[in-house]
């Protein structure tokens, strides 16, 4: 048998979920003929067949999470000989939950660093025996020691919750994304306000806030950038590939709108509703997810006047758009009622100073607060 093994789906994707087979075993296919529809933590991909033949055999079923380089597909008949006979295998083990256990750490001595569980190995044994994860369990035995008690209690009141939510595809990888962020970027937030009271009616709100942040990246161009933190390397970009942060219920997406200086009102406006069309219907075509070099949220649409918003490695900037309201202002001297916008910017310290982010903010406020 000759074995096909997941491919390389790009952007350092490291497995998909198997959403749907389109052959079974025994059928004959050809090259580039649909084999099997999988999800990534980007879209739904369809994989084409490498080659013509008769399916031998199926690894894996709909729900299972297969990695990069593990089995998907074996033929017979011709390229048989081909076969790596290192991949072939008579099982596939299905990745369902990730269990990652500190070691023992009693008391003060090696490898018991701050943070780290302690608990005794017949607690251990019964953590694993109830199926408990010792991160979750508030110990209360002395010096922060967790108890068998701590762990009968843990799993009684997820016993009462009722069965986990195994988390998969978008939302699986904004759990794994943004635990790299917080781990990885020194993250600041600035706020401020844009008084938007001499807009036209019917402002394209969302068209409005893309134009703003270019003007701040053409103010400061370094928060349109990509740091390269193993090689301590900064590269500040030309080109505004923007990330627009959608939120839906299967998860957050974030497609790019490509080189948003070069364009005009009405091409980004079709631009959006066209990538907010794809990800509804889960067809937006991988390429589309991925190179942004600075993001929008415009997370206000739904409630919320300040944030802060997370970077997303390699990006070095996200700029958030709060819930629009009327406040007293002061005018020319007098007490006025005006429509504010509220913006959050938040930034990697690292690479990105507080001047530089504050000059950007205040080169966006300058732009979104002309009636124009």
């Amino acid at each position: 048998m000759k074995i096909f093994k997941l491919p390389d789906l790009g952007e350092g994707l490291q497995e998909a979920e198997i959403v749907e087979w389109h052959v079974k075993s025994g059928d004959e296919i050809l090259a580039d003929q649909p084999l099997v529809s999988v999800e990534t933590a980007k879209a739904i991909v369809e994989i084409p067949s490498p080659q013509a033949g008769r399916v031998a055999k199926l690894f894996g079923k709909p729900g299972d999470i297969v990695h990069l380089g593990a089995p998907l597909c074996a033929f017979e008949g011709a390229g048989a000989e081909d076969a790596d006979a290192g991949t072939v295998v008579g099982h596939m083990e299905v990745g369902r939950q990730l269990v990652q256990e500190a070691p023992a750490a009693l008391g003060g001595g090696a490898g018991a660093g701050q943070g780290a569980i302690k608990a005794m190995p017949a607690v251990r044994a019964l953590a694993r025996k109830l199926d408990i994860d010792l991160a979750m369990v508030t110990p209360s035995g002395a010096e922060g020691v967790i108890t068998a008690a701590d762990v009968q209690r843990a799993a009684k009141l997820l016993a009462e919750l009722g069965p986990p939510e195994v988390l998969r595809g978008v939302r699986r990888a904004m759990a794994q994304n943004m635990a790299r962020a917080q781990n990885e970027v020194a993250a600041a937030t600035v706020i401020d306000d844009a008084d938007i009271y001499t807009w036209p009616s019917h402002t394209d709100v969302t068209i409005r806030l893309v134009r703003a942040l270019v003007a701040g990246c053409r103010a400061e161009p370094g928060l349109n950038a990509w740091f390269d933190a193993k090689m301590e390397r900064r590269h500040v970009l030309a080109k505004i590939d923007l990330g627009i942060a959608v939120d839906l219920p299967e998860g957050l997406f974030v497609p790019v709108l490509r080189d948003v200086a070069q364009r005009d009102a009405a091409g980004l406006r079709a631009g959006l509703d066209r990538m907010r069309a794809d990800i509804r219907a889960r067809k937006i075509p991988p390429e589309e997810m991925r190179g942004n070099t600075i993001t929008l949220s415009n997370f206000g649409m739904i409630a919320g006047k300040y944030a802060a918003p997370v970077v997303m490695p390699p990006t070095v900037a996200i700029l958030g758009a709060g819930r629009m309201h009327d406040q007293v202002v002061a005018h020319e001297g007098a007490p006025a009622v005006h429509r504010i916008l509220p913006l959050s910017l938040t930034f990697d310290h690292r690479v990105v100073t507080g001047g530089e982010a504050a000059r950007f903010l205040a080169a966006v406020i300058k732009d979104l607060e002309m009636a124009q």
